[in-house]
């Protein structure tokens, strides 16, 4: 049998907004006056100055409103995870067939015991060196794969994404898992686990650098990265770890334990990569420094080379003194050679009768032996003068290969540039007029693209290579007709040389 009333019975129906004022005057009648304790979050300042929050325990929340009247008269300011004692009435918001609490004081009852339990447990990692500075890795300063731990379906990831493919082109492995919830804290352990034991060089890339992230929430949405197994999976993994969890303003615990903590994902996709384009032009400036550096060095010892070669006499210069001594040398030394033999041809006729044989004999082998000595000694200043010479024919040589260096560098020049007028004459927007082209301009002198870009009867200009007409565009489109001319005067008809040919029949 049915619990519901007959089609034809007497009584009246509710209608829904009579049951839900109903149901209020109810609750605002039995529960009037209400003290309730509880610890606050999803605290929100209303621009118009009421506040509103939600009041819980470890089993149950219910939400409340403080109503700007009495925002000022409160004990304590409503914040995040501050437990309290408040004062109130019980009342149901209609339109949302919710009930609440009208708030009328507010006071301290001590810090929350989610906040407190997770200073417990921060004291106790920190205790272990786990926040220590000189545990934390650096980041890889151009890193080839990125991985990045968080929802897929968020818009966490798009951001990401989109922020590094405008900075650095590189790999992302993104390994899906739940940010919120009480698996949360399960996937995020494992996903970590997972990208720290992949090997270098196997089919999977190994990330350089790991991010974490999350968007914003309350103290309740963001409990599972303040998770202990969590922070101590963190601190054994070997890879870069940036923490990106949150806004500015929220702070886990994992963000203590972590190398890097990210204000927002964006900014940790940020400190992740560098931009591509500052690479580029500090490269391009080093090579602009090197190339300036270099230039000047060659040029500084190029004159410094000329200078000194300024200062240095001319081998002629220095070979003419000790030529014109060699030479007079020589012709004195004939001379004296022959006035010695006559002076000694004198004496040995005065004491000729006084010498014996044997006198004789050891007279001649002392003058020969004087004689070879003075011939060794002219031997000798001949061989050191080629040497002097040959020391100083040394300089031709180094300027000879100066000359050369620079021959070749002015070649490489010329190259360089015979091959730029080459890309020049490639990219010349009027080479192809020489190939039987034409450039079509319209009348404001801007080029046609296209033949949208024409209308009927509009004027332009053609540029042929030998020169420019005008002409009108005629038609949407195809060729134009050819307009009639007058048809040429028809020319004589030369007879013919040989018999008349035969009429032909016309059927």
């Amino acid at each position: 049998m049915s619990d519901l009333p007959p089609s034809d019975s007497n009584a009246p129906p509710y209608s829904v907004s009579e049951l839900a004022f109903a149901l209020k005057r109810t609750l605002e009648d039995r529960y009037g006056f209400v003290r309730l304790r509880g610890e606050l979050s999803k605290v929100t300042h209303h621009s118009n100055g009421h506040v509103y929050l939600t009041l819980k325990d470890d089993k149950s929340a219910i939400d409340g409103v403080v109503w700007k009247g009495n925002v000022r008269g409160l004990g304590v300011r409503p914040e995040h995870g501050l437990e309290v004692i408040v004062t109130g009435k019980i009342t149901t918001y209609p339109a949302g067939s919710r009930y609440q609490i009208v708030i009328d004081s507010m006071e301290a009852a001590g810090v929350g015991a989610l906040l407190a339990q997770l200073e417990r447990l921060k004291a106790k990692l920190a205790a272990e060196g786990l926040f220590a500075p000189e545990r934390k890795r650096p980041l890889p300063s151009m890193p080839a794969v990125v991985g990045v731990i968080t929802s897929p379906t968020g818009a966490v990831i798009r951001d990401i994404l989109h922020r590094i493919r405008d900075r650095w082109p590189c790999q992302v492995l993104v390994w899906p898992c739940v940010v919120q919830g009480d698996a949360a804290a399960g996937q995020v352990s494992a996903a970590i686990r997972g990208f720290n034991a992949i090997q270098p060089g196997g089919p999977v890339p190994r990330p350089d650098v790991l991010i974490v992230a999350r968007g914003g929430g309350s103290v309740e949405d963001l409990w599972a990265f303040n998770d202990e197994s969590l922070a101590r999976t963190v601190a054994e993994g070997t890879i870069p770890l940036i923490s990106a969890v949150g806004h500015e303003t929220d702070t886990t615990l994992i963000d203590f334990v972590s190398d890097r903590r990210a204000p927002t994902p964006t900014a940790a996709a940020e400190m992740a990569t560098p931009v591509l384009a500052e690479l580029r032009a500090l490269i391009s400036d080093f090579d602009r420094r090197l190339n300036r550096c270099g230039s000047r060095t060659v040029e500084e010892r190029r004159t410094r080379l000329v200078s000194a070669a300024r200062g240095l006499p001319r081998p002629n210069d220095l070979l003419a003194l000790a030529q014109q001594r060699f030479d007079i040398a020589s012709g004195r030394l004939d001379a004296a050679l022959q006035r010695n033999t006559a002076v000694h041809a004198q004496d040995l006729l005065k004491v000729t009768a006084r010498l014996t044989p044997d006198a004789l004999g050891r007279q001649r082998a002392v003058k020969a032996e004087r004689l070879a000595d003075l011939s060794r000694r002219l031997d000798l200043t001949a061989r050191r003068a080629p040497d002097r010479v040959a020391q100083h024919a040394r300089l031709p040589a180094l300027w000879e290969r100066l000359n050369a260096a620079g021959q070749r560098r002015l070649q490489r020049d010329a190259d360089r540039l015979a091959n730029l007028e080459k890309l020049r004459q490639s990219l010349n927007p009027e080479r192809p007029l020489d190939l039987g082209f034409a450039l079509v301009r319209k009348g404001d002198g801007t080029l046609a693209r296209s033949a949208a870009d024409l209308m009927s009867g509009e004027r332009v200009n053609l540029k042929f290579k030998s020169g420019d007409r005008d002409a009108v565009i005629n038609g949407e489109g195809g060729f134009a007709p050819p307009t009639a001319s007058p048809a040429p005067a028809p020319k004589p008809r030369s007879k013919p040389s040989g018999p008349p040919a035969r009429q032909g029949d016309l059927f």
